[in-house]
């Protein structure tokens, strides 16, 4: 094979591949594999973005392009898009964020913030038993997984501060249209008592629904957790739900948007 024969059949991988995929894909040796990818980067057709990593141009002039949440897929297995990100890709909140996030039940030593082709990743590890709840949705000619609505909201009321702060919660929950019964089946499967007490208070003030299913214990009651670990320790308290509600107290106010 000459070499834009070689270029034509990774382009049927995508925007992107790994060396390995092209191996698997293109059926010959790694030598011969090596080979190809020096003389196609030396022609400006692809370009080395990672450990084992190549992103491909067609025009040799132009640098390629690929979709941030590709990337992030190819960045740590297993993974999900995840919280804020999740929340802006289903329209459940008006902002967007400059930094990916992603969750993954591998545990690594990985920075507070990872830039990864000029991208910034946050990557977010938990517990296997939090890794759940997966959309997978086809970017290009790949597949990405990304955490479902419920989950997601669930996420986010579990770590807010990779959210933007429970409001944006409180958003989505006011404004989303969202499985109940799922919603609290995750919730409880997280096996974390300040998600179901964040849960039943906001939907308590939304009009949900969802606080009459909500079961807590008065030891529950008792350890209160903070509506929103984002903001500081100060309000008033709650004892139906065992939180401290800090937030101001036009906070309700914001979520006209």
């Amino acid at each position: 094979m000459n070499k834009m024969k070689v270029l034509t059949k990774l382009l049927e991988l995508g925007e992107v591949f790994t060396i390995q995929e092209a191996l698997d894909h293109l059926k010959i040796d790694r030598n011969l594999m090596k080979y190809y990818l020096k003389v196609l980067s030396e022609a400006g057709f692809i370009k080395r973005i990672g450990k084992g990593i190549y992103a491909i141009t067609p025009n040799p002039n132009e640098p390629p392009s690929v979709h941030e949440f590709v990337l992030a897929s190819l960045l740590v297995k297993p993974s999900a898009i995840a919280y804020w990100s999740a929340l802006n890709y289903y329209g459940l909140t008006e902002q967007i964020p400059n930094i990916v996030f992603v969750q993954t039940p591998r545990k690594r030593g990985y920075e507070k913030i990872v830039e990864f082709n000029n991208r910034k990743f946050k990557i977010v590890t938990v517990k296997p038993n939090k890794f759940f709840g997966l959309n997978i949705v086809k970017i290009g000619r790949r597949d990405v997984n990304i955490t479902d609505p419920e989950k997601t909201i669930v996420d986010c009321l579990d770590k807010p501060r990779y959210c933007g702060g429970i409001i944006e919660v409180v958003k989505a929950l006011k404004n989303a249209s969202f499985n109940q019964e799922k919603l609290l089946q995750y919730a409880q499967r997280m096996e974390n008592k300040a998600i179901l007490k964040r849960l039943g208070y906001i939907s308590e003030r939304l009009g949900l629904g969802l606080e009459e299913k909500i079961q807590l214990s008065d030891k529950d009651r008792k350890s209160f957790s903070l509506l929103d670990p984002t903001m500081p320790a100060k309000g008033k308290f709650n004892y139906k739900w065992g939180l401290l509600v800090n937030v101001p107290k036009d906070y309700w106010e914001e979520l006209e948007w």
